[in-house]
C-alpha cells in the first residue's frame, strides 16, 4: 500500500482510525510497558525486539468456518463480497490518512478522469520498444485457479472484497496468499504433499491472525501492507506485517513493524514471532532474503521524500533467539528493493546486499518543486550489515547504472491513466518505482538480477513493461546485461513482476488491459539463448477480465511472482481481475514453465551380461566405454564409465510432451558383442530413473567372457599355447576325467591326474577362465564316481568336500602350474575385444 497526500479512496477509513485508537488504548492499558532498548550508531539505529515469543500452530489460531458465523457475507452468502458489513478489523487497504504529525491530512480532489499526453519518447528509448509479441509458442501453464476475493470460500469462511497488494509465497508443497484486504490463504500445491494444486487448506482469516495472543500493536492491527515470502535457503515461511497506526505513548517510536518466522517447513505449523519498533512511518514493505538478514525496504509517506531498509537477524530469528533489527536512512530518493534470493546458489561469502531504485522525484516536497517523471538511470546502493560491529553496517551509494531513458507510466503514483471499457474511471499504474521484486540468482559462472517498472511507450501503444537483466562484474558491481520495453499493441501492460528460472530464462506476469479490454493478467517470457532484449515467448493469457472498477483509481500497489523452489523452473504469479457481474475484484494465480527447464536424470548401466537372460544378476560386472543412445526432445549419446555407470540430465517436461526418450546401448560397433536387453521407452515425468541397466553379451568362441587373467611373465600363457594351441576349442566342451579309486582316494587320483603335462594345460586355462568370472555354466567335466557331468568349478568343490583337508588345497593347487601368483592381463581377451 502507497499512503499518499494526493488522492486516496475513504472507504472505512474514520471507523478504522476510531476503532484502532481505542483497540491501541486498551491493549497499551492492559500490557505493562516494555522498555525498548535502541542504540544509535553512527548513521544505523539498533532495536532489539520488545516481545518474542513462539505460537500455536497457525493452523489453530482462527476457527473453521462450521464454528463461526460468516463474516461479512449476510447481504451475499454465495458470493461473498457483494455488500459486505463492517468486522471487527479495520479495512486494511482504507486506513486513515496519516502524516508525521499524526493527524489526517485534508484529501484533495481527484485528479481529472483524462490524463494530459505523455512527452515524446526520446530515440535511445524508442531503440529499445518491443513492438510485436515473440515468435516461441506461449509457456505453458501448469496450473491457474482463483485465490481470495469475490466467491472465494475457505475452511475459516468467505472473504471480504480483495485489497489491492498480492503478495505471493511458494514452497515445495504449499502456496501461501496474503492480501491486505482479505487477509491469508494456504493453498495446496500438487507434488509429494498433495495430488492437486489450488485446494483451500487454510483461510481466510485476517492477517493479523498470525500474531493472535502475541499482544500489543501486532495483535490488534489489521492493517497495512502485510507481505509473505518463502525463505528457500532454510525452508522457512515469513510474514512481515507494519503497523501503521501512530500507537500512543511512544512518542519516538509509534510505529511497529512485526515479523514472523515459522519454525519449520509447515506454513500452518508455529511460528517465531517479534514485534519492532520504527521511529518513521514504515509504508510499503517489499522483504528480500539474503544470507545474512531479512532486508526490509520501506517508505516513510509521501510528504517525506526518505526512505529505509532495515535488516533484522535473519540467523537469530531460526533459532527462535532475541533478535535485533538495523535500520539505515536513505535520503531524496525513490522506492527501495533489495535483491532477494532464488535457488539454493549462494552469493559469495560475504557478498553486501544489492539494493535499486529507479529515478525521478515525483514526490519529492515542496510541492512548488518541479517533479521529475523520468531519468535514464537505475540507481543501486551495497548495503553491508554487521552483526558483530554495528558501526559497519552501512549503505554504500547511490551508483547510476545508465539504461535507456524513461517516463514513468501514467506520470507517477496514484493517478488517473490506464481506460476501461464503458466508464470514465481509469486505474492507476504506480509507475513511479521499480516493482516486486529484485530477483538475484547465482548460476555459478554469472551472477543476474532481474527487475521491472511501467514506463510510458511511443505513440501506437499505450503503456509498457520495461525490464532489466543486470550481472555482477568481477569486482561485484551490477552492470546492465539487457533490457526492454514490452509494449507490442495499442494495449496497456503494467505492474510488471519478474523471476528467473534456473536455465536462466526470465518470465513476467502483468496486469493487461485498455479501452477495448477488461482488465485481466498475462505471461511472457524469453529463453536464456534468444536475441537480448526481446520477450520472445508470446503471451500466456492467465485469466480475462469480465468487469470494470468503478470504485475509486486503485487497480494494484504491486503483484508478485514466486519461482518454485521443488524445481525452480515453474513460475507462479498472481494478480486482480473482475469476474463478469461481481462487485469485487478476484485473484487470480497461475503457475507457468518454458519448455525445456525442467530436467530429470536418467541413469543406469551397460554390463557383462554372462547368461544372456538379458538382466543383470549378481555378480555381473559392468562394461566400461559402452555407447548409451537417447531419443526424445534431447538425442544423444553418452559413454558409460569405468564401472560401467552412466548418468544424463534431459528435458522431460509433460506439459510440452517432452518426458518420452527411447533409450539403447549400441553393442554392434564392438565386433562379436550383441545387446540382450531390448530397446526401452521411458517416461521421465515422475522423478529420475534409478537404473536402466543394458546386458552385453558375446558371440566369440570363448561365449565373450573377459580375458583370462594369466600369472605374471606370460607364463601362463605360453604354457598353454606351448602344450595346447588349440585350447580355447575347449569352452563349451564335455570330456571325461577318469578318476579311478575310492572316495576317499579321489583327491589323490585327482592330484596324480593333474600331473599330467597335456591333462593339467587343459585344466589350467579351464580353471583360469572359471576362477576368473568365464563361463562356468558351460564347461563340463564328468566325475566318473558318480556318473554326472560338473563344471571344474564344482568338481574341485565336490572333491573338497569329500576331503575337508583339501579344501585350502584345491585351487592353489591348478594356480601353482603357472609358477607364481601374481596375475596379469594379456593385451587382449582369448575372444570379443575388451570394452
Amino acid at each position: 500500500m502507497v499512503i499518499t497526500n494526493t488522492f486516496m479512496r475513504n472507504r472505512f477509513a474514520i471507523a478504522a482510525f476510531v476503532f484502532l485508537t481505542i483497540a491501541f488504548a486498551i491493549v497499551l492499558a492492559d500490557r505493562p510497558a516494555i522498555a525498548e532498548k535502541i542504540l544509535k550508531v553512527g548513521s544505523v539505529t539498533v532495536h532489539s525486539a520488545t516481545t518474542v515469543d513462539l505460537s500455536p500452530p497457525l493452523g489453530s489460531l482462527s476457527p473453521k468456518k462450521s464454528d463461526i458465523p460468516a463474516l461479512g457475507c449476510k447481504a451475499n452468502p454465495s458470493g461473498c463480497g457483494t455488500s459486505p458489513e463492517p468486522e471487527e478489523e479495520a479495512d486494511e487497504d482504507q486506513p486513515p490518512q496519516i502524516t508525521q504529525s499524526g493527524q489526517n491530512a485534508q484529501r484533495p480532489s481527484p485528479p481529472p478522469a483524462i490524463p494530459p499526453a505523455p512527452p515524446p519518447i526520446p530515440p535511445a528509448g524508442l531503440a529499445v520498444e518491443q513492438r510485436t509479441q515473440g515468435s516461441r509458442p506461449a509457456a505453458a501453464t501448469v496450473a491457474s485457479f482463483d485465490g481470495m476475493g469475490f466467491g472465494f470460500n475457505g475452511p475459516q469462511g468467505q472473504t471480504r472484497p480483495a485489497g489491492l497488494d498480492n503478495s505471493l509465497a511458494v514452497g515445495p508443497n504449499h502456496i501461501v496468499q496474503v492480501i491486505n484486504g482479505a487477509g491469508i490463504a494456504v493453498y495446496t500445491k500438487k507434488g509429494v504433499q498433495f495430488d492437486v494444486t489450488g485446494r483451500v487448506l487454510y483461510g481466510a482469516v485476517p492477517s493479523r491472525t498470525v500474531f493472535k495472543d502475541f499482544g500489543g500493536a501486532c495483535e490488534a492491527a489489521n492493517f497495512g501492507d502485510v507481505v509473505v515470502r518463502y525463505d528457500q535457503l532454510a525452508d522457512r515461511w515469513l510474514y512481515v506485517m507494519p503497523i501503521f497506526q501512530r500507537i500512543a505513548g511512544r512518542p519516538e517510536e509509534p510505529y511497529s513493524v512485526c515479523y514472523a518466522l515459522s519454525q519449520g517447513a509447515d506454513p500452518l505449523g508455529s511460528y517465531h514471532r517479534y514485534e519492532f519498533r520504527r521511529k518513521l512511518f514504515p509504508d510499503y514493505p517489499r522483504p528480500a532474503i539474503w544470507p545474512d538478514g531479512y532486508y526490509v525496504p520501506t517508505s516513510t509517506g509521501d510528504n517525506i521524500i526518505q526512505k529505509h531498509v532495515c535488516i533484522v537477524d535473519r540467523s537469530a530469528m531460526l533459532q527462535g533467539k532475541p533478535a535485533t533489527e538495523q535500520c539505515l536512512i536513505i535520503d531524496g530518493v525513490n522506492f527501495l528493493n533489495n535483491a532477494d534470493i532464488d535457488g539454493m546458489n549462494l552469493p559469495p561469502a560475504g557478498a553486501p546486499n544489492i539494493m535499486m531504485a529507479a529515478g525521478g522525484t515525483q514526490l519529492k516536497p515542496p510541492i512548488s518543486t518541479k517533479q521529475i517523471l523520468e531519468d535514464d538511470g537505475i540507481y543501486v546502493w551495497k548495503v553491508h550489515v554487521d552483526w558483530q560491529d554495528f558501526s559497519k553496517t552501512a549503505a554504500a551509494g547511490p551508483v547510476k547504472i545508465p539504461v535507456a531513458p524513461y517516463h514513468y507510466l501514467c506520470s507517477g503514483q496514484l493517478t488517473n491513466c490506464v481506460p476501461q471499457p464503458g466508464v470514465t474511471t481509469r486505474l492507476d499504474a504506480q509507475g513511479d518505482k521499480l516493482m516486486q521484486r529484485l530477483i538475484y540468482r547465482n548460476f555459478g559462472d554469472h551472477e543476474s538480477m532481474v527487475v521491472t517498472h511501467s514506463v510510458n511507450s511511443s505513440p501506437g501503444a499505450a503503456g509498457g513493461v520495461r525490464w532489466y537483466e543486470f550481472r555482477m562484474n568481477p569486482k561485484g558491481d551490477p552492470t546492465l546485461f539487457q533490457q526492454g520495453t514490452y509494449a507490442p499493441d495499442e494495449s496497456y501492460r503494467w505492474m510488471a513482476s519478474a523471476g528467473m528460472d534456473r536455465m536462466g530464462n526470465i518470465g513476467i506476469g502483468y496486469s493487461f488491459g485498455g479501452i477495448s479490454n477488461f482488465v485481466g493478467q498475462r505471461f511472457a517470457a524469453r529463453m536464456a539463448g534468444d536475441p537480448l532484449g526481446q520477450l520472445s515467448v508470446q503471451e500466456t493469457i492467465l485469466v480475462e477480465g469480465k468487469g470494470v472498477q468503478t470504485r475509486g483509481n486503485r487497480w494494484e500497489d504491486y503483484t508478485t511472482t514466486a519461482m518454485d523452489p521443488a524445481d525452480n523452473c515453474t513460475f507462479w504469479y498472481v494478480g486482480n481481475y473482475y469476474k463478469e457481474g461481481a462487485a469485487a475484484l478476484t485473484t487470480k494465480i497461475g503457475g507457468f514453465r518454458l519448455n525445456g527447464c525442467l530436467h530429470r536424470t536418467l541413469s543406469g548401466s551397460a554390463f557383462y551380461d554372462r547368461n544372456h537372460n538379458g538382466k543383470r544378476d549378481e555378480g555381473e560386472p559392468g562394461l566400461p566405454g559402452v555407447q548409451v543412445a537417447y531419443a526424445g526432445l534431447n538425442s544423444g549419446k553418452v559413454k558409460t564409465a569405468l564401472n560401467g555407470s552412466f548418468s544424463v540430465s534431459l528435458p522431460a517436461d509433460p506439459l510440452y510432451g517432452s518426458a518420452s526418450y527411447t533409450v539403447s546401448s549400441e553393442p554392434s560397433s564392438r565386433s562379436g558383442w550383441t545387446q540382450t536387453s531390448k530397446t526401452l521407452t521411458l517416461s521421465l515425468v515422475d522423478g529420475a530413473i534409478a537404473s536402466v541397466d543394458f546386458g552385453n553379451a558375446c558371440t566369440e568362441p570363448n561365449g565373450g567372457g573377459a580375458p583370462p587373467k594369466f600369472w605374471q611373465g606370460g607364463k601362463g600363457k605360453a604354457i598353454l599355447n606351448a602344450n595346447f594351441p588349440a585350447w580355447s576349442d575347449l569352452i563349451n566342451s564335455r570330456f571325461p576325467l577318469n578318476l579311478p579309486g575310492t572316495a576317499s582316494s579321489a583327491y589323490d587320483q585327482f592330484k596324480k591326474w593333474l600331473d599330467k603335462p597335456s591333462i593339467s594345460t587343459q585344466l589350467a586355462a579351464l580353471t583360469l577362465n572359471i576362477g576368473f568370472g568365464r563361463q562356468s555354466s558351460k564347461v563340463f567335466v564328468q566325475d566318473r564316481l558318480k556318473g554326472d557331468w560338473l563344471s571344474i568349478e564344482s568338481l574341485i568343490v565336490r572333491i573338497a568336500e569329500q576331503n575337508p583337508a583339501a579344501a585350502e588345497n584345491s585351487r592353489p593347487l591348478v594356480e601353482r602350474l603357472n609358477g607364481n601368483k601374481e596375475p596379469v592381463t594379456p593385451p587382449g581377451p582369448a575372444g570379443c575385444p575388451v570394452f
